[in-house]
């Protein structure tokens, strides 16, 4: 029978701000208990993203061997990595060659392996570290912990519609990304499946709709009276569709994820495949999301967080929020972090992120 550490799991990722530009690469590996082993994000300063993909394997590999390995189950957000690794593809860059033998090399070492790839919303904590090392500009190694500097938040989550958005935030906080909790679920409707997803996951759920008040200003009184009761520090909306008065007690305390960069596909109608369809008729390249505080008006507040993502010739509004998705998983709770730690400061509606 093998021991714990002779069969691992690896997760990998690779980022570069510029392709070429600011670039780091990240491991994170689990014994076949899912205990963690090792995780590490490392600063590769000038590079490309495939070069940053690579380089986070090799020292995963490498880091494996020391932990006595001998079965690998590889996990990669780098769909052409993973291909030329499978020999699916040929390596044709002169600049990846010789990565690629280093990784061919590494494998050779063990006594079986697997490589697989997986969407970058099952990737986080390799995305995590690969990000935090590229903000930092150095190397960093993290426990899968709340970070000491995260202050505790009370989180009031808004939503309209199917509630993802707010499993995905729950989800950090269930396994540790996040010291929060969601002391009450506000939804606009009903009868939409995020009110099942709130109460099945335990959570305080309040139904405020708006045609049910004579004016939005009686609206958004509700919606203050019950988040005040609540004791939130920090408003998430989770897809929510209604404008209501944001009362000046909680300015720059609300907060909203849009599915596109602002200040383009922004403004009133632009939600869900609407932002879609007019990223894909304007015949973007490249799309992706924003956190932004909320103003009285839409899509106008200060951004705190953007992630971007390629537009393939083949998408339609399906294929591309797919993708977005996958983006905003990861923005939202980033952005949520940087307000915990107080690193948000906002000067003529712009964000600055201070430094931790």
């Amino acid at each position: 029978m093998l021991a714990e550490t002779e069969r691992l799991t690896i997760y990998t990722d690779g980022a570069s701000r510029g392709n070429p530009g600011p670039a780091a690469a990240a491991f994170v590996i689990t014994d076949k208990n899912k205990n963690p082993i090792a995780a590490k994000g490392i600063y590769l300063g000038q590079a490309t993203n495939n070069v940053a993909e690579y380089t986070g394997l090799i020292r995963a590999l490498n880091c494996a061997k020391e932990k006595g390995a001998k079965q690998l189950r590889i996990y990669s957000d780098s769909e052409l990595m993973v291909r030329q690794i499978n020999g699916q593809y040929k390596v044709k860059s002169e600049l990846i060659r010789p990565l690629f033998q280093q990784v061919a090399e590494a494998l050779d070492e063990f006594e079986s392996w697997k490589i697989e790839h997986i969407t970058r919303d099952k990737n986080t904590k390799a995305d995590s570290l690969c990000n935090r090392a590229l903000d930092l500009q150095r190397d960093v190694e993290k426990e899968d912990k709340p970070e000491k500097s995260q202050k505790h938040l009370r989180l009031g989550i808004l939503l309209s519609g199917g509630g993802r958005t707010m499993l995905n935030i729950l989800e950090y906080i269930e396994r540790g990304g996040l010291n929060a909790e969601i002391p009450i679920v506000i939804s606009s409707r009903s009868t939409v499946k995020g009110v099942e997803r709130a109460q099945n996951a335990g959570l305080n759920v309040e139904i405020i709709r708006k045609k049910d008040y004579p004016d939005i200003n009686d609206f958004s009184k509700q919606i203050e009276k019950v988040l005040t009761a609540a004791n939130v520090d920090l408003i998430i909306q989770a897809g929510w569709l209604c404008l209501w008065k944001i009362p000046q007690k909680y300015e720059n305390r609300v907060i909203n994820i849009h599915p596109a960069l602002l200040p383009s596909f922004g403004g009133q109608g632009m939600w869900g495949h609407h932002v879609h369809e007019a990223v894909l008729k304007a015949g973007c390249k490249v799309s992706g999301c924003t956190v932004h505080f909320c103003t009285n008006e839409y899509d106008k507040g200060a951004i705190v967080v953007q992630r971007c993502c390629p537009v393939e010739e083949t998408d339609d509004a399906d294929t591309l929020a797919a993708r977005v998705f996958e983006q905003e998983c990861i923005a939202y709770p980033e952005a949520i972090k940087l307000f915990a730690q107080g690193r948000i400061k906002v000067q003529n509606n712009r964000t600055i992120i201070l430094p931790e």
